[in-house]
């Protein structure tokens, strides 16, 4: 199988071994049905063993792979109806973001994603998936759309962050990320987000201010990407993995902190593996938070999306920084 990552090599050895047995004993007459069964259940046991315990920097590559579904094969798989929307209508159209009214179990939605490419020429039109201030332009318009027409939104995250370019910051990079927080946290109808690769930086954070969160599985989300944050601790964007191990981005360190509100199972091996069971573990993940949002007003889907934001970041202080305060009032009394 194609594009399989480092850690992945043991199986395709195993693989190449059993496929081998069996191209010599069909060539040679000879039955290896008992060595093969054998071979397969090892490699069962192996692929187990090696999927079980992912680290934070292998799913970072699982993360960033290539054949992993971008927001367009998603959408195709989850939605039904998909009237793609275009431009700004105040600079142009920014093909990083794509977005439009479709239809989810019949019920009419509008859904927004960061889209990267499939190849190098795509990747270059697209901006890899990084937006331009008129990209998240485009994303308020259609929200803001949404909202005037009571249709819930739902937004698919993939970005290793902003265009960090100086056209972006020529026409306002950072007023258009701001832009979509505070309108975001102000929408009157649910909100629900889904991090399917790499959800980086405020380019990330433009289009997952909901209700509720979600990640796939081998997704990962951070303030800075794991090169960044190793390009100034470091000052080696090289040890991005060893930034990525300390930094807390994969989805069951987030779910633990409250960041986010569910983890979306993958595929073995990842979700580029098999493109229709993760649209159909998505697609049942958002339609069971979207019943659950659906009972509130708007003024409920505000607070509750307020309260969720305003819980990440909670901590504890211990006895000793407590007591520290008062020893130093007592001293100088």
């Amino acid at each position: 199988m194609a594009g399989e990552l480092p850690f992945e090599m043991p199986l395709v050895e195993m693989r190449k071994k059993i496929a081998e047995l069996k191209q010599f004993g069909e060539e040679k007459g000879i039955d290896f049905k008992d060595e093969v069964a054998r071979l397969e259940e090892r490699y069962h046991i192996l692929e187990n063993e090696v999927y079980s315990d992912i680290s934070p920097a292998q799913k970072m590559h699982l993360a960033r792979h290539h054949g992993r579904p971008t927001s367009l094969d998603l959408i195709g798989l989850i939605f039904t109806d998909f009237m793609e929307l275009h431009g700004d209508r105040l600079y142009g159209d920014d093909l990083a973001v794509v977005g439009g009214i479709a239809k989810l179990n019949g019920r009419p939605v509008t859904v927004i994603g960061q889209q990267r490419g499939k190849d190098t020429k795509e990747n270059i039109l697209r901006f890899f998936g990084s937006a331009h201030p008129e990209g998240f332009r485009k994303s308020l318009r259609l929200m803001k759309q949404a909202e005037k027409f009571g249709r819930p939104i739902i937004t698919i995250v993939d970005t290793k962050g902003a265009y960090p370019g100086n056209t972006a910051e020529e026409r306002g990079q950072s007023e258009a990320i701001a832009r979509n927080l505070y309108e975001m946290s102000q929408l009157a109808v649910p909100v629900i987000c889904v991090v399917i690769g790499e959800g980086g930086s405020g380019g990330a954070l433009a289009l997952a201010v909901g209700n509720r969160v979600l990640m796939l599985e081998h997704a990962i989300y951070s303030a800075i990407s794991p090169n960044g944050a190793a390009s100034i601790l470091w000052k080696d964007a090289t040890k991005a993995e060893q930034a990525a191990e300390a930094m807390k981005i994969t989805a069951s360190d987030l779910l633990e902190m409250e960041v986010i509100e569910e983890i979306i199972p993958e595929p073995k091996g990842g979700a580029h593996r098999d493109y229709e069971a993760t649209a159909a573990a998505i697609k049942d993940a958002v339609w069971r938070h979207l019943q659950e949002l659906s009972v509130m007003d708007s003024a409920e889907l505000k607070e509750d999306r307020y309260l969720k934001f305003r819980k990440i970041g909670e901590f504890s202080e211990s006895l000793q920084e407590q007591d520290a305060p008062q020893e130093e009032v007592q001293s100088v009394e």
